[in-house]
């Protein structure tokens, strides 16, 4: 299993209106691709010195074939979506490879 984290940190001025966007547009679309079983979003519990609220979204997939696939056939457009924030957050993407899971 992979793990496609992506952590934002967002201006406290559209944060309300981002937040609504992807839990109700953004994720629900990452996982209509069908290349993700599933989606965690949390809120990252530090105070950054730039400001801004930080999230990070981790979407689990099958393998690194099936991520590669969703960067191939729909990681522009899903990304393209974000537009409407430009200029309003910062991101960055890791790629994480799941290890061992205990419960």
């Amino acid at each position: 299993m992979y793990i496609y984290n992506v952590t934002i940190n967002i201006e406290e001025s559209i944060h309300e209106r981002w937040l609504d966007w992807m839990k109700n547009e953004h994720i629900p679309a990452m996982l209509a691709t069908g290349k993700f079983s599933k989606a965690l979003m949390t809120r990252v519990m530090v105070e950054e010195e730039m400001g801004g609220v930080t999230y990070a979204v981790q979407y689990t997939t099958e393998n690194k074939e099936m991520l590669e696939k969703y960067y191939a056939e729909n990681a522009d457009e899903l990304r393209a979506q974000s537009k409407q924030f430009a200029g309003k957050f910062v991101s960055f993407r890791t790629e994480l490879e799941i290890v061992s899971e205990q419960s």
